[in-house]
């Protein structure tokens, strides 16, 4: 599957979502950067909801950089990224290695260990919007949905996940971001929660081989959903740390 993001809209504009696969991203950067597993799932994460979160913004100049500071093993993580999806970011210490989680996954939570996620937005204004929030377990996406709840009073769900082959390459990248516009009617919150209820893990939804349109109609196929953008092959390789 090429890489990609889909932006759409479903139960007549009460929910926004946005959907992308990032493999070969994820891929380039564990090359790029010679990291370990849990530092590629850390990074790849980051990556994901950067280049999702990168293209919500409007103008082409828009920056935004996604830096969580940690007190785990990993020591951070730094992500850039534009509105056309381009993206770029690095770990502090790539070779990090710790046993599985108690789930039996790859322990980014103890990775970061206790920190703050912190979410820059440069608009062309004389200063860029700063929003923090305390890490809540590390594993990137429930942070962000914490962020996104507390900092931009944005309901929403975050998923992120990277999929390992067992020689350590990338098998499967990708996530979602759904988020419920102001307004939006307790039965359209209700099935959309229940639907959510019903997701494993965005990564065995890609490694059953559905696309990101795929993973948005089976969130929302019944609220009517319409993609409205498209950006194919719009991610780039992470670049080194300087």
């Amino acid at each position: 599957m090429t890489d990609h993001i889909i932006r759409g809209t479903a139960a007549g504009g009460q929910i926004r979502a946005f959907a992308a696969s990032t493999r070969d991203l994820v891929e380039q950067a564990r090359q790029n950067h010679n990291t370990s597993p849990v530092a590629t799932a850390a990074l790849g994460r980051l990556l994901t909801a950067g280049a999702m979160m990168g293209s919500m913004m409007k103008n082409e100049d828009d920056l935004l950089t996604l830096k969580i500071q940690g007190d785990g093993p990993i020591g951070g993580l730094t992500v850039t990224a534009d509105n056309k999806g381009a993206v770029k970011g690095y770990v502090n210490n790539p070779m990090v290695v710790l046993p599985c989680n108690d789930k039996g996954k790859l322990d980014v939570g103890g990775a970061l260990g206790v920190g703050v996620l912190s979410v820059v937005q440069d608009i062309g204004l004389k200063e860029p919007y700063v929003g923090q929030t305390i890490l809540v377990t590390g594993e990137i996406a429930e942070d962000l949905t914490y962020y996104y709840a507390t900092s931009e009073q944005t309901p929403s769900s975050v998923a992120l996940g990277v999929l390992m082959n067992r020689d350590n390459t990338v098998r499967q990248a990708g996530g979602f971001i759904i988020q419920l516009m102001p307004g939006a009617e307790e039965s359209v919150i209700a099935s959309l929660e229940a639907r959510l209820g019903e997701i494993s893990s965005v990564t065995s939804l890609l490694d059953e081989g559905l696309t990101p349109e795929d993973i948005l109609n089976r969130i929302l196929g019944d609220m009517e959903p319409e993609i409205t953008d498209r950006w194919k092959k719009p991610l780039s390789a992470s670049a080194r740390r300087n």
